[in-house]
């Protein structure tokens, strides 16, 4: 067996137990083969340590890789570009104006940006809404992570020919691109959101998603005015409408979900729909606090996303677990609710089931998708309880190892398929010069 040995460091276990154990990886398979406890365990690591590669996890925590489940992540170009506005007059006035002069070298070199970070703190799988995603699909598979991707539509503005056009491409990016990378890439059928494209368009693209078994995601119910004109025109709820367009299935899986109403949760629960909540974005736009508590409560299936970095600005999921903790207690009045192991488990078991991946979890069988958190930095001690430092205190800046599909992807913080500075040089310069071309536009 092609071995990789992670040692003498503690694992969280999917039962929230820490324990001081090996983890012993099938790289040809990616998958991990057993995780043995040091005393008295009940899995034995059966393998000859000195044929296997090991990565030495003392004095770290081994935590099922982050899922960051739903961002643009070629939007770092644009990190820090337009702050402090509403999500509605951002979009229109900066966002979809810069993005009309997106190249798609300008998005690969901000996929490469994006995902070089993400490996830097400990994310291994992620969901991206965007374009031209041929190119992202290249540096997915050159930086050796896991990745649901999507052409995002709208189809606002535009006349038919042209918004059709944005939703056959969309299906054909998930057609084309899925299984891709060995596997790891998978696809879905995006649509911006439910006031972003007309109902004839909707209806037509999830019914040949359905017919193509490829899952939808969407932006649902982020803003007010986001669910006012779906009332006001119909006379229902966005996520009924959703229903009605067929689009609310056990494999869909919704961003934001910041104003659902007690029937909308019930529908999700009853149709196995996840939401991924993105607490920093929402802080940032004001757009509100998202019911996490009662949807937990209700069965949904809710994982975490960074949004892009224009709205958020990094993709560091730990700071989407401190934060979604935060603002989970302050939505429910209750100091008891979104506990720490609740946001752990949304930031890795939570978001593999919602983007339908393998991993999430350190156990026999899984998929070897893992990172190896330091905890002997001085705001990480004393470690009275690892699980409430992953939640709390713990930085992307902590991890030490990044491993997916039983590959390593980040030795000792230094990243092994990613050249950092190279990246970094071509993301400044592309972000410099799209900011030159808006502003002689």
């Amino acid at each position: 067996m092609n071995a990789l040995r992670v040692t003498d460091g503690r694992v969280l276990r999917p039962d929230g137990r820490v324990t001081e154990s090996d983890v012993l990886v099938d790289r040809d398979a990616g998958t991990i083969v057993a995780v043995g406890e040091e005393t008295g365990g009940d899995e034995t690591i059966s393998s000859d340590p000195a044929d296997d590669e090991t990565l030495d996890a003392d004095g770290g925590l081994v935590i099922p890789g982050l899922v960051n489940a739903h961002t643009h992540v070629a939007m770092t170009l644009l990190r820090g570009y337009a702050d402090d506005k509403p999500l509605d007059p951002w979009l229109r006035e900066d966002i979809w104006p810069a993005e009309a002069e997106l190249t798609p070298d300008d998005i690969e070199v901000g996929a490469e940006l994006g995902v070089l970070e993400m490996i830097r703190s400990g994310t291994t799988a992620f969901a991206d809404m965007y374009f031209a995603m041929d190119r992202v699909a290249d540096v997915v598979d050159r930086a050796g992570v896991r990745a649901r991707l999507g052409h995002g539509v709208v189809t606002v503005g535009k006349d038919d020919a042209d918004a059709r056009a944005d939703v056959e491409e969309s299906l054909a990016v998930a057609k084309e691109l899925d299984g891709a990378a060995n596997g790891r890439i998978r696809t879905a059928f995006m649509p911006h959101s439910l006031t972003t494209v007309g109902e004839e368009y909707l209806r037509e693209g999830v019914a040949e998603a359905r017919e193509a078994d490829v899952p939808v995601h969407l932006h649902a119910n982020e803003t007010t005015d986001e669910v006012a004109p779906i009332v006001d025109e119909r006379g229902e709820r966005p996520i009924a409408y959703a229903e009605d367009l067929g689009a609310l299935g056990p494999d869909d899986f919704f961003a934001h979900g910041v104003h659902l109403d007690g029937s909308e949760i019930d529908r999700l629960a009853d149709a196995g729909t996840a939401i991924v909540h993105c607490p920093a974005s929402n802080m940032k736009l004001a757009s509100g606090m998202a019911p996490v508590q009662r949807l937990r409560e209700a069965g949904v299936t809710v994982a975490l996303g960074t949004d892009g970095a224009a709205s958020n600005n990094d993709l560091d999921v730990f700071d989407e677990m401190r934060d979604a903790a935060m603002l989970g207690k302050l939505a429910a009045d209750d100091a008891s609710a979104v506990p720490a192991e609740a946001v752990v488990e949304m930031a890795t078991a939570g978001g593999a089931d919602a983007l339908g991946f393998p991993g999430g979890r350190i156990e026999p069988g899984a998929a070897a998708d893992f990172a190896v958190v330091d905890l002997d930095a001085p705001h990480l001690t004393p470690v009275h309880d690892p699980v409430s430092h992953l939640a709390y205190a713990a930085r992307g800046s902590d991890v030490r190892h990044t491993v997916c599909d039983g590959e390593v992807l980040m030795r000792d913080r230094e990243v092994l398929t990613l050249d950092v500075d190279a990246v970094r040089e071509r993301a400044a310069d592309a972000a410099s010069d799209l900011v030159d071309r808006v502003t002689e536009s």
